[in-house]
């Protein structure tokens, strides 16, 4: 693995209050595969984008829009106001399609990653009761995880989840990695070697959260703060987070690597806490599909 900047370079704020506010690319990264931007749209305003040589997966992250495609038309796509008032809607689409995203009659807001793929897959729309909510961890540790394209969806590379974390817990927890591809004497996948963002939403805007990126070795090992609307990039090493007691902190992970899937080891001096694990925060789950209604 190359030598990696500081916790400065791994985290990026916004640029625009509107338009592309945010984005990556595997240059900028320093990685091999994973782009990824979040846009935000006034109401009626049009997007147009080409996948080319990529699939994409959008999130609506708020507001509602329309999308028509070469591959398909799909309107509403989203439903819930903001993060914290609801489940997601999710779009994939294969590479080779072109397509126009209209913003509904409040505006939206769409994260998107993206990465190079080198099959063409069906276009699928992910609705609120099709996401796959995991309520993980336990005590301080527990937390939601909503799967959008998780392992197994039909694509090439594209991994994509959303994570919720009341106030003053942990996530990414007990430590993990997936920084190297590793197969077991069976032949099944122990550990995929993937590259990782975390884009962040906090419930207040003066809140934050923390997260460590670090390898065993130490040659990275960096403690970042993020607040709404920052991305943190995760190029290798262990990355665990904690939200600031009294907001509830959000991030979407986009994943892209060697496998579509989320094999990963745990941190050997941590792992031991999964045991110690009793009951589950009962904040969590922190938005459900019954808070729309």
């Amino acid at each position: 693995m190359p030598a990696h900047p500081p916790a400065a370079k791994l985290l990026r704020h916004p640029i625009t209050d509107w338009g592309e506010f945010i984005s990556v690319t595997p240059e900028d990264a320093g990685w091999e595969y994973l782009h990824f931007a979040v846009r935000r749209l006034a109401a009626r305003e049009v997007w147009t984008r080409a996948t080319g040589p990529d699939e994409y997966g959008l999130v609506i992250l708020g507001g509602t829009c329309a999308i028509n495609s070469s591959r398909g038309h799909w309107e509403p796509v989203g439903r819930r106001p903001h993060v914290f008032s609801g489940m997601p809607y999710a779009l994939y689409l294969p590479r080779d399609t072109e397509f126009i995203l209209t913003a509904g009659d409040a505006g939206c807001e769409v994260a998107y990653g993206w990465c190079a793929s080198d099959g063409l897959y069906p276009p699928a729309l992910v609705t609120p009761p099709q996401v796959a909510v995991e309520i993980r961890g336990g005590g301080n540790a527990t937390r939601q995880i909503n799967s959008l394209l998780p392992p197994g969806f039909n694509c090439h590379r594209l991994v994509a989840v959303e994570v919720y974390t009341p106030s003053g817990n942990w996530s990414s927890y007990p430590p993990h990695k997936h920084d190297e591809h590793r197969l077991g004497q069976d032949g099944a996948l122990l550990e995929a070697d993937l590259e990782e963002i975390y884009f962040y939403k906090i419930d207040r805007p003066e809140g934050y959260a923390v997260q460590r990126v670090y390898t065993q070795d130490g040659r990275l090992d960096e403690t970042i703060i993020a607040r709404n609307n920052d991305l943190v990039l995760v190029p290798e090493g262990y990355h665990p987070v904690a939200a600031a007691h009294g907001y509830t902190a959000y991030y979407l992970n986009f994943l892209a690597g060697s496998a579509q899937s989320l094999a990963n080891s745990d941190d050997p001096d941590h792992a031991w806490i999964k045991a110690a694990w009793k009951e589950k925060d009962p904040r969590a789950p922190v938005v459900t599909l019954e808070m729309e209604r």
